[in-house]
């Protein structure tokens, strides 16, 4: 379990140091990191509670914090040690709490205040008409650093993330079958996740699925989610598991169908270019020589276009984190950081081949965090 208080005395630190009066998490990864308050699976339309834009921790350097809270939420996370947890009733005055908030805790007139880069403007407006003299600032020069480095406590727990994507993968290959369609595969995805143990997928569940009688072509996803997979057709999944709230983030493409040696030259091609990339995250080496170490394999085979995005991402609490792997970020690799590494040949109407791995940065080279299925599947 993560060490929460060192967590929020380390916080503290940075603030002292970056002189910050006051810092302000909503719910969001932030605060998950902070205090252990879990996100809630995501509704695609908000769900509302009265007061809720003070829903959140207010953190000041050298002395205990203060957590707020409306009551329709509270029964849930009233024991957080070492947070004055304070309930906003239902008719009760926002404002008025977290004036009394701004005042215990000796926040002064012009404070310097970070808040999360995604604060609801509700919430700004809300503490500058307390403190109209405030200065606000981002929160991300105090949070992202911490995050930035996973322990072998947050590694642990991603990569158990990464053992139920697995095993929800494992259980969906058997159930293959020419003629299913992308949305059959969505939602057998999505279910082997939940069965498995994933609190929610940690994202949209994807495919890019392609061949010389399937129409797809990036910009008509939904048009083709009820068409027939008929062979012959490349099947890319991208999808992952959520734990403990670390996400995961996992790819690997299988045909339906004969392959043909065209296919499995490209399927080889971007193992190969992966295992490039993993080699590449080598403590010292920067984001973009990972990038163009994976992919020189894939251009130097003359399929440079094909690979069409960056090798990868941050991954963490978020999904996406910074920094990227890409052409011109130049941030230098640290152990214990994590990305995606993600190489693909995608040609719409021909074929489409991906993988993808969490990898973590060693001080001799990449560690994936998932090493499964590394031989094309092939579904007859």
């Amino acid at each position: 379990m993560p060490d929460y208080i060192a967590r929020l005395q380390r916080v503290q630190a940075l603030m002292a140091a970056q002189g910050i009066d006051l810092l302000f998490l909503q719910r969001s990864a932030n605060l998950h990191y902070l205090t252990g308050i879990a996100r809630e699976e995501q509704n695609f339309g908000n769900t509302m509670y009265p007061g809720e834009w003070l829903t959140g921790a207010w953190v000041v350097p050298g002395r205990a914090p203060i957590l707020t809270i409306p009551r329709m939420l509270a029964a849930f996370h009233l024991d957080i040690a070492g947070y004055d947890v304070r309930v906003l009733p239902d008719a009760g005055d926002p404002a008025a709490l977290a004036r009394d908030v701004l005042d215990a805790l000796g926040v002064p007139a012009a404070a310097a205040i970070a808040l999360d880069d995604r604060a609801w403007a509700e919430t700004l407006l809300g503490i500058q008409a307390l403190r109209p003299a405030a200065r606000f600032v981002s929160a991300a020069p105090i949070m992202r650093p911490l995050r930035l480095i996973k322990d072998e406590n947050e590694l642990a727990i991603m990569r158990h993330a990464g053992a139920i994507t697995e095993a929800a993968f494992a259980d969906v290959l058997p159930r293959l079958r020419h003629g299913m369609t992308t949305l059959d595969l969505i939602t057998e995805v999505n279910y082997q996740l939940k069965r498995h143990g994933s609190t929610a997928p940690s994202f949209v569940t994807a495919f890019y699925n392609m061949g010389v009688t399937f129409p797809f072509d990036f910009h008509n996803r939904e048009e083709t989610q009820l068409l027939p997979l008929d062979a012959p057709v490349s099947v890319s999944f991208d999808f992952g598991a959520v734990y403990d709230g670390y996400c995961y983030d996992f790819g690997r493409s299988v045909f339906f169908g004969d392959p043909g040696a065209t296919y499995r030259r490209v399927y080889e091609l971007v193992m190969g270019a992966q295992a490039a990339g993993i080699a590449a995250l080598r403590a010292g080496n920067t984001c973009e020589q990972a990038d163009a170490a994976a992919r020189a394999v894939i251009a130097d085979a003359g399929y440079g276009e094909a690979f069409r995005h960056r090798l990868g991402h941050g991954i963490g609490m978020d999904v996406h984190e910074p920094p990227f792997l890409t052409a011109g970020d130049s941030t230098v690799l640290q152990p214990g950081m994590c990305f995606t590494i993600e190489p693909s040949i995608f040609i719409p109407h021909q074929l489409g081949c991906r993988v993808e791995d969490v990898v973590v940065v060693r001080e001799q080279g990449g560690e994936p965090l998932t090493t499964r299925f590394q031989p094309l599947y092939v579904v007859e």
